[in-house]
């Protein structure tokens, strides 16, 4: 066995040939086959830098750029231009040093200054023969010179007696400025410049490879350790460390075993091992593998950037089933996100931003006149306000009335959704290949495909109410779960996001979320998901003042961290003044926005008690709801146009919240006939009406 060969126990085993060995071979020796030429030529493409820069294949960061490149020019030219007559002074107080700085390099070419040490040198040597020639070439270049100095001078002279006589009198003051200005620069200090500093650069130090190697090992990761004990061995750059956007971008490949994942969990130490504050630093994963670390370090804290405008703010109109601005990402890049076919959840603590972020999206939506929005802002501030002019449905306050006019108007999307996949059904499959809405669908209003935007704030005041929490729960998991391919959006924010204002079916099947700064992991994980904390996403870093910061999940493959855009009340009106004459021309307007009001508000259970008739203990469900259409059709008439299956689930998840069953029970159809269907006693409720009093 050679020295190359290693060989492992393994129980005896019988050859073809016969033979038995104790041991087999596993590691040998071997010289690998030449690589094939078609191959080496694809790993060498696999290695070129691109041809262009990375943010000339976005047309949205080549925007970006130019636009911040244009608005950066157009201040520094701002800045000069209003300075001008300070730079004019500073021109006439150096021109008699700049005129006398002219007068004496005149002189010293006329005369040939420049040559006079070496002709000293030829002097001290005592050297007469060097020194003849010398000087007989400085005097023939001194004539020479002379006569250039005297034509000069008179065609000088001559300019400038036509100049005197013949020039208009601005041409006077264009040729004095002229002089003045090149006087003045020739006498400008080397270190007076003549213009001020419109920018102060930022005194950030260039990212190195050493500092991002120092800063690793900081982290005390042994992983890490481990290949700086080896003399770095493992830490690799496979791009150079460049500029990207206001900050540097440092592709790292970690060492073996370690995770970006495990960088991200530590952001505040590599920070500090970068000496540079926490909202400068951001470590990403890369695309390549779980080892590729993007490190992205900003020149300010991102919560320090001057935030840009909303796109939509001035101009424009949105389209729900396309990309809408919804904010930026560190480097200032527009982060866009597709509301169809998705819910939103928006978490944080109070004070961060949640409801500003909401205001976005709920500004996104008003700006799409062929969107219907339900909005209910249960915090009773009016934050969302202007949008009661448009929306189909609003109501903002803390009220138990607030809060039940929410869940009335989560029944009628939840009963839409029905109607809406029966006609989605019903629909020929060149119209509706994918058996969901399309734009097309929802711009013929007659189907009504229409996109339903369903806007909760503080949404924990409904799911956690004692009465209509339980079934508003339901409700919303449904929508969730069926609205998607029927265009019924959910937006929900929530300032406590825990177990017991948030349902679980909520929180596990949203589909795009945004936690702001949060206090503890299971908050960060019921908005961000389960484990994201785990995995390094943590929201929970975030300081008090990155407001509006958070991380943005479901929109992409990998959470991002992005600053929402914002938008101030005065602001929001006159966007909503916008969507709201869009609408009216396209005659989209409905519901509360042109004056009908929501269904009256009710007690179920009074309602129900009402229609029991004294001599009945009992009542069948699907009874029951017959009897509450014919007392309030405009509430329970959907009930009603449901089959008695349908009406004894409705009936029974409705009274499930009051703390009410329903039971098997005996009775006789109308016919006479006996049957066994589900029912409420009389006594049940009387005593639920009694407990909530």
């Amino acid at each position: 066995m050679s020295e190359n060969e290693v060989a492992v126990p393994v129980p005896q085993d019988v050859h073809d040939d016969g033979e038995v060995l104790e041991g087999e071979v596993v590691d040998r020796s071997y010289t690998p086959a030449p690589k094939d030429y078609l191959a080496q030529l694809s790993e060498r493409r696999a290695g070129r830098s691109p041809l262009v820069p990375l943010w000339l294949k976005s047309r949205a960061d080549a925007l970006a750029v130019l636009k911040w490149q244009a608005e950066h020019s157009g201040y520094v030219l701002a800045y000069h231009t209003l300075r001008t007559p300070k730079y004019a002074a500073r021109l006439l107080a150096r021109s008699p040093a700049g005129v006398w700085r002219l007068l004496v390099e005149l002189v010293r070419w006329q005369f040939d200054l420049e040559g006079r040490p070496v002709r000293r040198a030829a002097v001290r040597r005592e050297n007469a023969e060097e020194y003849l020639k010398l000087s007989e070439r400085r005097d023939a270049r001194v004539r020479a010179r002379l006569w250039v100095t005297l034509i000069a001078a008179i065609t000088l002279v001559i300019a400038a007696i036509i100049l005197a006589v013949a020039a208009p009198s601005w041409a006077h003051w264009l040729t004095l400025g002229m002089l003045i200005t090149v006087a003045g620069i020739v006498g400008t200090p080397s270190d007076k410049p003549l213009l001020d500093r419109a920018v102060v650069p930022a005194r950030v130090l260039k990212l190195t490879s050493d500092m991002v190697i120092d800063a690793l090992a900081s982290l005390n990761i042994s992983g890490i350790n481990q290949a700086l004990s080896r003399g770095g061995r493992g830490i690799t750059f496979p791009a150079p460390i460049t500029r990207d956007g206001p900050g540097w971008r440092a592709d790292v490949e970690l060492p073996l075993g370690v995770t970006a994942t495990d960088i991200m969990k530590v952001r505040d130490k590599l920070a500090s091992g970068l000496r540079r504050p926490i909202g400068c630093v951001w470590p990403e994963p890369g695309e390549e593998h779980p080892g590729r670390l993007i490190l992205w370090v900003g020149d300010q804290e991102m919560s320090k950037v001057k935030p840009p405008r909303w796109p939509l703010a001035q101009s424009g109109r949105a389209d729900l089933f396309r990309e809408v601005p919804f904010g930026t990402d560190q480097r200032g890049r527009t982060v866009p996100v597709t509301l169809m076919f998705a819910n939103m959840l928006i978490g944080a603590m109070p004070g961060m931003g949640k409801t500003f972020a909401l205001r976005i999206l709920a500004l996104a939506a008003a700006l799409d006149p062929t969107a219907e929005l339900r909005v209910f802002e249960l915090k009773g501030s009016g934050d969302l306000s202007p949008l009661e002019k448009l929306a189909h449905h609003y109501g903002s306050g803390q009220d138990d009335e607030t809060a039940f006019r929410c869940l009335l108007s989560l029944r009628e999307v939840r009963t839409d959704l029905e109607r809406r996949a029966k006609v989605i059904a019903g629909l020929p499959k060149d119209l509706c290949p994918e058996s969901k809405v399309t734009s097309e669908l929802a711009a013929k209003r007659s189907l009504g495909l229409f996109p339903m935007v369903f806007i909760i704030d503080e949404c924990q005041k409904l799911f956690s109410h004692e009465d209509y929490g339980d079934e508003a729960g339901k409700l919303a998991t449904d929508i969730i779960k069926l609205g998607r391919a029927f265009g019924v959006i959910l937006l929900l924010a929530t300032q406590r996001p825990d177990k017991d204002s948030l349902p679980t079916g909520v929180s596990a099947n949203v589909g795009i979320r945004f936690c702001l700064r949060v206090m503890g992991q299971t908050e960060n994980d019921m908005v961000l998901g389960t484990s994201a904390y785990k995995n390094g996403i943590r929201a929970t870093t975030f300081t008090k003042k990155d407001k509006g910061i958070g991380y943005l999940a479901g929109e992409t493959d990998d959470p991002m961290i992005v600053r929402s855009y914002g938008v101030n009340s005065p602001a929001a009106e006159r966007i909503c003044e916008r969507a709201y004459a869009m609408r009216e021309a396209a005659g989209t307007l409905s519901g509360m926005a042109i004056g009908t009001p929501m269904p009256p508000s009710y007690d179920l259970l009074t309602d129900v008690l009402s229609v029991i008739k004294a001599s009945e203990k009992k009542v069948w469900n699907c009874v029951v709801v017959d009897r509450l259409a014919d007392l309030r059709p405009e509430v329970y008439g959907t009930w009603a146009d449901q089959d008695e299956a349908g009406k004894t689930a409705t009936l029974t998840a409705a009274l499930k919240p009051h703390g009410v069953s329903t039971k098997d029970m005996h009775g006789h159809t109308e016919d006479g006939r006996t049957s066994t269907r589900k029912g409420v006693e009389k006594t049940r409720l009387i005593e639920a009406v009694e407990r909530r009093q």
